[in-house]
């Protein structure tokens, strides 16, 4: 009986396990789509599924490599005849890792070319003739990632743009240490103000940003109607955008979702961090050779990822370095809406964030066969999923909210996406596991039910499409009518609740939640929560049974406040 169940269990993985696909080339060109933009003529496709208009790999920069690593991007060249963008743009140079689906073997190795700067467009079927009268909302996605990973491939928006009738651009922009690096070596020798940033992916989302403001009119865009939006990473380089003046006028929106407002000082950046370009420029060029720009520009691709170690890639990013983000940082200049974008906002975060990494860790999960992660003590995995989590949402959402609208900036809506009803594979309750983790919300947002790779069919099944779909055209609505008049309101069509603009009364309901009628459906509530109250609540939590526990827990929690530090009562050595 035992090896039946084994062998049972084993053909169940066997059918989670991703089949193996069949290489397929790019769709067929579809004359309909033919468009003349500044650098020339192109041709795109027509999605099957959704009708939309799609055109991929679209070069809005010149690419970055040689004498360009490490600069401002350039604009991109223009190019004669008519251009075939059907393919996916290649990726910029990250490693590939869990969240790849790749194989633990293949878990660090480099992919991807520094030619990278590319975007997709997505548009409801226009004609060349008719898509510059359209005048649609434009949203511009950036993706995720802790910017050392993902790409415009993953994100599709044909769905979301045939729907709503808007244009959707997904973009890429150089990552990890070649998208963000402070270094006096670096800043010798540019040729424009901006080449003494050390934000270079912040400006690559800028340099797509005044190509969106001069050609997105030939795809049925208009200019003058921009959304930002972008999730985890994204959501914070979404916040970056709000404080950096370079972006100013590029966009008239901005939505942030499981985001950030945290940045570097320079001085960090370049010496104390423990991956400041002082310790791995030397490894960058090699032993024997000076740091200079011209060294670091020559130095293969592989000689700069392997300058960090490859079990913990974690350059430094979003640098206040007084070029392209402010010298005093992010956070510190959204309280004046002077000094800051001050366009109309959303932001908000998911109620079980950190699930989502949890379920990948070993200290909180066994992995049945490898592959299926099964929860070791459910007590102490919702509480290390719940703290942090609720740290996150205070740093991103209440503080900043608070600041906005306290300084003078009352276009401000925030939001908790709540869906937890995943189904279950081998007897695990995928809601249990993930609930409403990290970027679940992203399929919601897109219409289009790819996240997970080979789990995606049993989180997102039949048994729970009707309300979780519905919920799906909720967020959607919400997010289009956003997009059009610079607030949520009641949706598109004008019937769902009303979303209310973020108040200081923390009594009010001031956040909209988002979940299904089991759930309690989408609604307004009060929505309060500090610092102080989530310390407070851990150590008092029954989950918690050891000190090591709750001291861990506080380490967590106080990361990136270190103002809470003293709250553990001497409990704990270092918290």
């Amino acid at each position: 009986m035992k090896r039946l169940v084994v062998a049972i269990a084993l053909l169940a993985l066997a059918a989670c396990s991703p089949k193996p696909k069949t290489v397929e080339g790019p769709p067929a060109a579809d004359p309909a789509t033919a468009r003349t933009i500044s650098g020339g003529q192109l041709v795109g496709f027509t999605d099957k599924a959704s009708g939309a208009q799609v055109w991929r790999g679209v070069p809005f920069a010149a690419p970055p490599v040689g004498p360009l690593r490490w600069r401002a991007p350039r604009p991109a060249a223009g190019w004669s005849g008519q251009r075939a963008s059907t393919a996916q743009a290649p990726w910029c140079p990250q490693q590939l890792s869990a969240l790849d689906g790749a194989p633990r073997a293949d878990w660090g190795r480099v992919v991807g070319q520094e030619d990278c700067l590319y975007l997709n467009i997505y548009a409801p079927p226009l004609s060349a003739v008719a898509a510059p009268a359209a005048k649609l909302p434009v949203m511009v996605w950036i993706h995720g990632g802790s910017n050392t990973w993902g790409r415009a491939q993953q994100y599709d928006g044909a769905a979301l743009a045939a729907r709503f009738k808007v244009v959707v651009v997904v973009i890429q922009y150089r990552i990890g240490a070649l998208g963000w690096m402070s270094s006096a070596a670096l800043r010798e020798g540019g040729s424009l103000p901006e080449d003494a940033s050390a934000n270079f992916g912040t400006l690559d989302q800028i340099r797509a940003l005044e190509w969106v403001r001069q050609d997105i009119g030939a795809f049925g865009g208009d200019a003058s109607r921009v959304t930002i939006f972008g999730e985890s990473a994204g959501g914070q380089n979404v916040a970056a955008l709000l404080a950096s003046p370079r972006a100013k006028g590029l966009f008239q929106r901005a939505i942030i979702q499981s985001g950030g407002f945290d940045s570097t000082p320079v001085a960090e950046a370049e010496h104390t961090d423990p991956f400041a370009s002082d310790k791995v420029a030397p490894l960058i060029v090699g032993a024997g050779k000076s740091v200079t720009g011209e060294t670091l520009r020559a130095a293969p691709l592989s000689a700069v990822f392997a300058a960090y170690r490859s079990d913990n890639y974690s350059p430094v990013r979003m640098i206040n370095d007084g070029v392209v983000l402010p010298a005093e940082g992010i956070r510190a200049v959204i309280d004046r809406p002077a000094t800051f974008n001050a366009v109309p906002v959303i932001t908000g975060t998911n109620h079980d964030e950190m699930k989502l990494f949890n379920a990948l860790n070993p200290r909180q999960v066994n992995f049945l066969f490898g592959k299926l992660p099964l929860i070791r003590d459910q007590g102490l995995y919702e509480a290390a999923s719940a703290y942090p989590t609720r740290m996150w949402r205070v740093n991103a959402v209440d503080r900043s909210a608070d600041a906005m609208t306290a300084g003078g900036h009352p276009a401000v809506w925030t939001y908790r996406f709540d869906w937890d009803e995943e189904g279950k594979v081998l007897g695990v309750d995928l809601g249990r596991l993930l609930g409403a983790g990290h970027s679940l919300e992203i399929p919601f947002v897109f219409g289009h039910w790819s996240l997970l790779g080979s789990f995606d069919r049993f989180a997102f099944t039949k048994g729970n499409a009707p309300t979780r779909i519905a919920l799906s055209d909720a967020m959607m609505s919400y997010w289009v009518q956003f997009a059009t008049t610079g607030d949520p309101g009641r949706g598109v069509d004008g019937k769902l609740p009303l979303w209310s603009p973020w108040t200081g009364d923390a009594a009010a309901p001031r956040t909209l939640l988002f979940d299904t009628p089991k759930g309690g459906g989408v609604r307004m509530a009060p929505e309060a929560d500090s610092g102080e109250k989530i310390v407070d609540d851990l150590w008092k939590d029954p989950a918690l049974k050891t000190l090591a526990q709750r001291c861990e827990m506080m380490a967590r929690v106080v990361r990136n406040n270190p103002e809470l530090r003293g709250l553990n009562g001497s409990r704990c050595k270092a918290d």
